[in-house]
C-alpha cells in the first residue's frame, strides 16, 4: 500500500495505491460525506486479486483531506471530478476504469462528459443520471428518506455515533438480505479511526442545492463503455433510477442486483466484483487482467 497526499488547486486529498502497480487502473470514487474508508476492504481486495491496481481516495471534506467549514466551501460537484482527475495525475495514471458509488456515480458521468480521454470504462453503482430522471418509484421513497433524516443527528460520544450509524445503515441495507450489524459497525470504527474523529462528515450536504453542471442531453453524447449497478431494493436510488441511467447512456450495461440495498455488505462482494472485473476486462486496452 502505497499512501499519497493530492494537491489539487487549494486543498489537499488523502490516497492509497493498492496491487500490483502494474496491474490494471482502477479508480474508486466513494458517495457524499464517506472517506475512502467506505470501500469495504474485502471489496477493495477481490478487486486487487483480480489483476487491478486499485486507488481510493478521501473525497475534500472528508477523511484525512481538507476539511473547511460549510459556509466558506464554495465548490460544486464538478470541482469533485475535477479532484478525481488530480489523483489520477499524482498516481501517474493516464486513463483509468473508474468505479463511482451514489454520489460517485454522479461524479463518474461527469469525468465521462468532461473527461472522457482518462477513462478506459466507468461503472456507476447505487445512483441515478445527472437528469436524476422521472421515476413513480422515487415518489415512494418518501418514508424510508424522513426515517434517514430522523436519524442525522450526531452521537455525544463514539459508541453513540457508532450506534446511529448502524441504525442509518438498517434503513439504507433494505429488508430482503439479512442484516449483519457487526459488519456495519466494524466499518464504520474504521472510517471513524482513518478520520481521526467520531463527528460525521457533513459538508457535501450543502451540494444537493447546487445545481449539476450537465444534464441528460449531455450523457447521451457519452461514449464511454458503462457498467450500470442497481439494487432492487435501494430507498435511495430505487430500481427506475438506474433502468433510466442504462437507457439514457448510448452504451451502458444494467446490472440489477437482488435484494441489494444503498449498501456493499459482505453478501454481494462476490457478485459486484465479479461483475466489475468482467466490465473491466471486455474494455480494457492495457495489460489483461487476471481471472
Amino acid at each position: 500500500m502505497a499512501e499519497r497526499v493530492v494537491e489539487a488547486g487549494d486543498v489537499r486529498l488523502w490516497s492509497e495505491d493498492l496491487g500490483d502497480p502494474a496491474g490494471t487502473p482502477l479508480l474508486l470514487v466513494m458517495g457524499a460525506n464517506a472517506s475512502s474508508a467506505g470501500w469495504p476492504d474485502g471489496f477493495v481486495e477481490l478487486l486487487v486479486r483480480g489483476g487491478c491496481r486499485v486507488v481510493r481516495y478521501d473525497h475534500r471534506d472528508t477523511g484525512k483531506s481538507t476539511t473547511r467549514p460549510a459556509e466558506g466551501a464554495g465548490y460544486d460537484v464538478g470541482d469533485l471530478a475535477r479532484d478525481a482527475v488530480a489523483v489520477l495525475d499524482a498516481h501517474g495514471v493516464d486513463r483509468a476504469h473508474v468505479v463511482g458509488v451514489s454520489l460517485g456515480g454522479l461524479i463518474g458521468q461527469l469525468l465521462a462528459i468532461d473527461h472522457a480521454d482518462r477513462l478506459r470504462s466507468l461503472t456507476l453503482a447505487l445512483t441515478g443520471a445527472l437528469d436524476m430522471g422521472s421515476t413513480g418509484e422515487a415518489r415512494d421513497q418518501g418514508e424510508r428518506l424522513e426515517r434517514m433524516i430522523a436519524l442525522a443527528e450526531p452521537g455525544a460520544d463514539e459508541e453513540t455515533e457508532l450506534e446511529r450509524r448502524v441504525a442509518l445503515w438498517r434503513v439504507l441495507h433494505g429488508d430482503v438480505l439479512p442484516f449483519d450489524a457487526d459488519e456495519y459497525r466494524a466499518l464504520e470504527r474504521r472510517a471513524i479511526a482513518h478520520a481521526g474523529t467520531f463527528l460525521p462528515a457533513t459538508g457535501h450536504v450543502r451540494l444537493a442545492s447546487v445545481p449539476l453542471p450537465h444534464g441528460g442531453d449531455a450523457l447521451r453524447e457519452v461514449r464511454t463503455p458503462t457498467l450500470v449497478v442497481q439494487g432492487t431494493e435501494d430507498p435511495f436510488f430505487p430500481p427506475g433510477f438506474g433502468r433510466h441511467l442504462a437507457d439514457v447512456l448510448p452504451d451502458a450495461r444494467l446490472l440489477e442486483v437482488p435484494g441489494l440495498g444503498h449498501a456493499l455488505p459482505s453478501a454481494v462482494h462476490g457478485v459486484v466484483a465479479d461483475a466489475i472485473l468482467d466490465h473491466v476486462r471486455r474494455h480494457d486496452s492495457g495489460q489483461a487482467l487476471s481471472r
